[in-house]
């Protein structure tokens, strides 16, 4: 890359558990070469994310000796109300490496705005170095097609839906518009998981949304040919402030954060039955959008990892557990209005004594 070439970034957005981290992996798996660095942010505990995309080899030599600088890991949780904190020091360090690097990838809080990190990109110093590639959002198409980004969703806001007197939308359809409206390409993820007819729904659901310039494919299980996904030269810092989103007028206010909840239970060894079978039981009962984490099983040396979102659950072993780790259990459940010590009691039935 000549001194002069901008950097090219790509921010990959979306909602709790639309597939973020599986689009990055999958990128990362066929990088062909390309030399990416990586910016994780993560609403709630930090490093479920930055660890799972380490699995792939980002970060870590053939010896598995991490390199300092491939993987970053922003932990405030929204990266549109700490650009100036948090993501302005990566960027200066990684345009210091610009002759190292060919690609940025940066997977946003599944609860972040894409609008004010788009406009950071206005900040000369990361004017001058780099340009946005492209905003990929992705929509969860099972959870689209089952009504949880449509005004007012069950399960969403309780007190509010109690109360015939408010009147107001949900904070996840409103993140969803935002999401969208900042994209220049969406994907359409999990489309495995439901009926054709289902995916034309949300197609068409995700259309309104969308100037017709806009692309929509769809993915199965984060599988997409990388040429329609990085090289699109959108300049999407150019035209940002032309897109109008809920939050344009909130001058020097965040978004409402305190909408959301993240909880960390933390145990040994459990049972993954007893355990899923909890798991599946609370997100009944409780408004938990997002479940994830690493789990310890008796007898088995590798590390399984447990993805929820809403009532779907997916699990799979990544990797042995390390030789200087104490495997363990540590999940992570994001929602509203949710009571940790119940949630820590309720898996505490799936844990396997001795």
């Amino acid at each position: 890359m000549s001194s002069q070439a901008k950097i090219p970034v790509t921010i990959v957005t979306g909602f709790l558990g639309s597939g973020k981290t599986t689009l990055l992996r999958h990128i990362l798996e066929n990088a062909d070469g390309r030399r990416i660095a990586v910016i994780v942010n993560e609403f709630g505990e930090l490093g479920i994310d930055g660890d799972i995309l380490r699995g792939c080899g980002i970060g870590c030599d053939e010896y598995g000796v991490e390199q300092a600088g491939q993987l970053y890991e922003l932990s405030n949780g929204c990266l549109c109300c700490t650009v100036q904190e948090e993501f302005y020091p990566v960027m200066r360090e990684l345009i210091e490496r610009r002759g190292d690097i060919d690609h940025i990838l940066i997977e946003t809080s599944g609860l972040a705005l894409p609008k004010p990190l788009v406009q950071a990109f206005h900040w000369p110093e990361i004017k001058n170095a780099c340009t946005v590639d492209a905003v990929v959002t992705l929509v969860d198409v099972p959870a689209a097609a089952a009504g949880q980004f449509a005004a007012n969703p069950q399960a969403v806001d309780e007190q509010r839906r109690a109360d015939p007197n408010l009147d107001h939308e949900s904070p996840l359809h409103e993140l969803f518009e935002d999401q969208l409206m900042a994209a220049d390409l969406v994907v359409l993820s999990k489309t495995d998981l439901v009926a054709p007819a289902a995916v034309e729904q949300v197609t068409a659901l995700v259309r309104e949304e969308l100037p017709a310039q806009v692309k929509v494919i769809a993915s199965d299980k984060g599988r997409l040919d990388l040429e329609l996904i990085l090289g699109l030269s959108s300049a999407s810092e150019e035209t940002i402030h032309l897109r109008e989103s809920h939050h344009d007028h909130e001058e020097g206010e965040e978004h409402d954060h305190d909408l959301f909840d993240s909880v960390v239970v933390k145990l040994p060894r459990v049972d993954r039955e007893r355990l899923l079978a909890s798991l599946q039981a609370l997100v009944e009962g409780h408004a938990i959008y997002r479940v994830k984490g690493f789990v310890a099983l008796p007898g088995k040396p590798m590390r399984l990892v447990v993805h929820g979102v809403g009532q779907r659950f997916d699990s799979y072993f990544d990797r042995r557990w390390n030789a200087d780790e104490t495997p363990s259990t540590h999940l992570v459940l994001i929602g509203q209005a949710l009571d940790a010590a119940l949630l820590q009691d309720a898996l505490q039935a799936a844990v396997v004594e001795g």
